[in-house]
């Protein structure tokens, strides 16, 4: 369905979950089908039109003004093979239907954080899960791809190496994805949820989180959060109007609660969330706000975290930390373009409904060995993409050769 400024459903089809940028485009193909994608995409080729896709919109940062916006909400299939352990997800899929399609089977994708984010452009973003220290990036569990690429023909990626290596982590740069085929995992339940603190009384909790996940196995996947929570009756009543650090967990195996005893051994916190969890309830884990937003953020990736206790002064921020390493370290059988592996830690902040103060990020920016981009909200020099990648200069050669027009606007442009 085509729909221009004047439609019925135009703003609806347009908006996402990011609401600082907006797309506000001349054209809105919203597609159900490859078929329709490709109508799109020779729209656009015709008109010399630059071209935007939109599945949930949680990343958006650089919004169309004209141009073709090609939403792909209502094209959101799942196809399950449980013996094969995969599935086919169309371009519009979020993971909470991806989730919900493989629970049945006892089976699991490498989700994120939030089950609403989409799942196709989070995976050529990289993908950073919940099990993501034990199983590595989405983007290295990915079989096949079906893609429009920017000359209107759709095209299997994995018959040519370079197309398929620069669209699993090379972002939205090299074509329109209408589906893509993922190795799942025989996860049912994980032993999952938050931990949180009062920092006005444990201030050191960044510390002590960061000393105990130099030893956790590759089971363990976590994260800490300094979040000023607003005082608002949908915030919990133990944590409305307060400075809270935030243990975020998620554990495979049945070592879980010895685990986590440490972190419990802080003191008594203000709520306590940790427990055995459906993986189709894994959005509970860092519990994060399901209703849109306008956020930017920042990020570095770093070896070490020596300046931890400064962080409890942003108070207007939230201030994110996941712990890397693990399988995340180690490169796939077949190369992909996810660079900076290894790093040991990502720290994003965030700042809510207004600019993230760069100041904030200064203590790491000499330590820092480079950014995450799906973390990364907020428009960026070519200088500041290349640091997120280990070969910058291959992926905008063959950006070049795909899209010599340029015609693609996706967030992070290469």
């Amino acid at each position: 369905m085509m729909l221009t400024t004047t439609s019925k459903g135009y703003n609806e089809a347009r908006l996402g979950f990011q609401r600082r940028a907006q797309h506000r485009p001349a054209v809105i193909f919203a597609v159900t089908s490859a078929a329709e994608v490709e109508e799109a995409v020779r729209y656009a080729i015709d008109q010399d039109l630059p071209i935007a896709v939109q599945a949930s919109g949680h990343g958006l940062i650089r919004p169309l003004d004209g141009g073709v916006l090609i939403a792909t909400r209502a094209f959101n299939g799942v196809t399950v093979d449980a013996e094969t352990r995969t599935a086919w997800v169309e371009a519009g899929a979020t993971w909470r239907e991806v989730i919900d399609a493989t629970a049945p089977y006892g089976l699991a994708p490498l989700s994120g954080s939030a089950p609403g984010v989409g799942a196709i452009a989070y995976t050529l973003g990289g993908g950073l899960g919940l099990m993501a220290r034990r199983f590595g990036y989405a983007a290295d569990h990915v079989r096949r791809i079906e893609v429009v690429t920017p000359d209107g023909v759709r095209r299997n990626a994995e018959e040519d190496p370079d197309l398929f290596w620069a669209l699993r982590g090379g972002g939205g740069n090299f074509g329109v994805v209408t589906r893509m085929e993922i190795e799942l995992f025989e996860v049912s339940t994980l032993y999952g949820g938050s931990l949180y603190f009062d920092l006005a009384v444990h201030p050191r909790l960044p510390e002590i989180w960061r000393d105990w996940t130099r030893d956790v196995p590759e089971e363990v996947t976590s994260a800490i959060a300094l979040v000023p929570m607003p005082d608002i009756p949908q915030v919990p009543a133990p944590l409305r109007g307060q400075h809270v650090g935030q243990v975020q967990l998620a554990i495979l195996g049945d070592r879980g609660e010895e685990l986590v005893k440490p972190l419990r051994a802080i003191g008594e916190a203000l709520q306590d969330t940790v427990d055995d969890l459906p993986y189709q309830e894994s959005g509970r884990v860092f519990a994060e706000p399901e209703n849109p937003g306008s956020y930017t953020s920042g990020n570095v990736l770093l070896n070490d975290l020596k300046t931890l206790p400064d962080l409890a002064k942003a108070r207007r921020h939230v201030v994110a930390i996941r712990h890397l390493g693990g399988a995340l370290a180690r490169h796939p059988e077949i190369p992909n373009a996810v660079g900076r592996r290894e790093a040991a830690y990502s720290l994003t902040v965030l700042t809510p409904g207004g600019d993230t103060d760069p100041k904030v990020l200064d203590p790491w920016r000499e330590s820092a060995i480079g950014r995450a981009l799906n973390f990364t909200f907020a428009q960026l020099t070519d200088a500041e993409i290349a640091d997120a990648y280990d070969d910058y200069e291959r992926l905008v050669t063959l950006r070049r050769r795909y899209d010599p027009a340029r015609r693609l606007q996706a967030n992070h442009r290469l």
